[in-house]
């Protein structure tokens, strides 16, 4: 039986039954699909839009034209590697925001009709929900309640997790994300789009000799600003007085960014920890997948005792998998969306 409630959210009371779930994500640049039969992945499609990388960062109607291009692509592939047809989907998820607009409404308008044709329900997924709840796609997962460092190009957040439903953020940037800070700071580097993994292979041959630095603001919130401009100005300082200091230093600048981003995260994190005396704990989003981070924070688990979790690598990044799996979430507390779904460049958490 379908009916709606107050708030204009599809619920279905649906029986117990092995169900597929065709996942898609299009918040940024990169198009992705996936197949999940209940939580476990069949197929994870990424297709990464590289034309962008000529422009220093993402032009979003350019990103919005690919997407439109790739995601039946995507969409077939997805279904293909999975072994199924079109026929079998139970439901769909999909990205309601935040990102881009015109990236969301082309995956947002793309599961609405797929979901009207085949007569399935669709699923609105919170981009930033997808990252953490992609803990639970492989073993080892976490167990609740635990805290999530979530760290990306868009967003730099600590969250606390009651449960895949239940979450509620106890500290955010007040400025730049942890991700945009590796970007902006590495074209300030001379290094091209997105600059963040490229600082990551250099930094493991360089040494953090500068400083640089650490915005010290309330509670458990983050700011990278004065950290980018602290970079700034010391670069147009040393390149006065010697115009190859960047070249002739890259490595240990990557070296010494990295390592003042890294303990800009790890400060807070170990307080909330201290603070809350809840011993799981993990890290999401794209920067996630920064070495240097990764390995800072399994020293920290040994010296603070606390059990960490990891993502793999190809769960970090923007992928469709997390969103099938908070989307599985929802489907089997049987929460689903009305067709009238817009997408939300500013979803609320």
């Amino acid at each position: 039986m379908l009916v709606y409630d107050k708030t204009n959210i599809l619920i279905l009371r649906k029986k117990n039954f092995m169900s597929y779930i065709l996942a898609i994500e299009s918040s940024c640049d990169d198009t992705s699909a996936a197949v999940l039969r209940d939580e476990k992945i069949l197929s994870n499609i990424i297709i990464t839009q590289k034309e962008h990388e000529q422009y220093g960062g993402v032009i979003p109607e350019m990103a919005s034209r690919q997407h439109y291009s790739n995601i039946d692509s995507a969409v077939d592939k997805a279904l293909k590697v999975a072994g199924i047809d079109k026929s079998e989907i139970a439901a769909i998820a999909v990205t309601q925001g935040p990102g881009l607009l015109g990236s969301l409404l082309v995956g947002v308008s793309f599961a609405k009709g797929l979901s009207l044709v085949l007569d399935v329900p669709l699923i609105g997924v919170h981009h930033m929900h997808g990252h953490i709840l992609a803990h639970f796609i492989d073993e080892p997962k976490p167990r609740f309640p635990f805290l999530c460092l979530t760290v990306s190009g868009g967003h730099t957040q600590l969250v606390k997790v009651l449960s895949p439903l239940q979450m509620e953020i106890l500290g955010q940037t007040i400025d730049d994300a942890a991700g945009e800070a590796f970007d902006k700071v590495g074209k300030l580097l001379g290094l091209p789009y997105p600059a963040g993994p490229i600082i990551d292979q250099l930094a493991k041959e360089g040494k953090p000799l500068f400083d640089f630095a650490i915005a010290n603001v309330a509670d458990f919130n983050f700011s990278f600003s004065g950290f980018k401009t602290s970079v700034l100005y010391f670069l147009q300082k040393e390149v006065a007085k010697n115009p190859n200091f960047i070249t002739e230093n890259l490595k240990d600048l990557c070296a010494s960014v990295q390592h003042i981003i890294v303990k800009t995260l790890e400060i807070k994190l170990i307080k909330l920890i201290k603070q809350t005396n809840i011993k799981e704990v993990a890290i999401a989003g794209g920067v996630a997948a920064n070495s240097g981070l990764r390995g800072r924070l399994q020293e920290l688990s040994r010296l603070h005792d606390f059990n960490l979790y990891i993502p793999d690598l190809q769960y970090c990044t923007d992928n469709a998998a997390m969103i099938g799996m908070a989307g599985y979430f929802k489907y089997k507390a049987g929460i689903f969306e009305s067709h009238e779904m817009t997408p939300d460049p500013r979803l609320v958490f």
